[in-house]
C-alpha cells in the first residue's frame, strides 16, 4: 500500500529546492507546475501541492500554519549525528527549528518549520534500550 501525504505550499519552486537540498527526489512523472511527489521511500510520498489547487481537494479552510499545527511528518535516520547535520542543513536554507532537542536516552529528535510552516521531525531511534514497561 502506497502512502501519499499531501502539503499545501506558497511557492512550489522554491519548496521544491528545499526539499531537494535536503536529499529528497522527486518523481517527475506526478510532478507538474500545480505539484509535485517528492519521494520518501518506494511505497511513501510527499506531494507539495500549490494552494490553489490543494483548495480543490477540500471544502475546509487551509491551516494558517503560522498559528495552528495541522500535522506533524516524522523521519527517522540511522544517528543522532544525522540528526543534527539534517536539521542544521535544514536550518541553513531557512527553516525554523520548532523546539528544543528531545533525548530520552534510546531515542533522539529534533524538528524544524518547512519554508511553509508545515513541521518535520528528524528522529533516531535504538528500540533495543527502550523502557520495559
Amino acid at each position: 500500500m502506497d502512502v501519499y501525504i499531501n502539503l499545501v505550499v506558497k511557492d512550489l519552486k522554491k519548496s521544491v529546492d528545499f526539499f531537494k537540498q535536503l536529499g529528497f527526489d522527486f518523481n517527475q512523472q506526478f510532478s507538474n507546475e500545480q505539484g509535485a511527489c517528492m519521494i520518501l521511500n518506494k511505497e511513501s510520498y510527499v506531494m507539495l501541492l500549490q494552494e490553489r489547487f490543494f483548495q480543490d481537494f477540500t471544502k475546509n479552510a487551509i491551516a494558517d500554519t503560522s498559528q495552528f499545527t495541522e500535522v506533524l511528518l516524522a523521519i527517522s535516520v540511522d544517528s543522532k549525528e544525522s540528526v543534527n547535520s539534517f536539521l542544521e542543513n535544514a536550518l541553513e536554507m531557512g527553516a525554523r527549528e520548532a523546539r528544543e532537542p528531545q533525548d530520552p536516552g534510546f531515542m533522539y529528535g529534533r524538528s524544524f518549520h518547512d519554508l511553509d510552516g508545515h513541521i518535520w521531525e528528524i528522529f533516531w531511534m535504538d528500540a533495543s534500550n527502550m523502557p520495559q514497561e
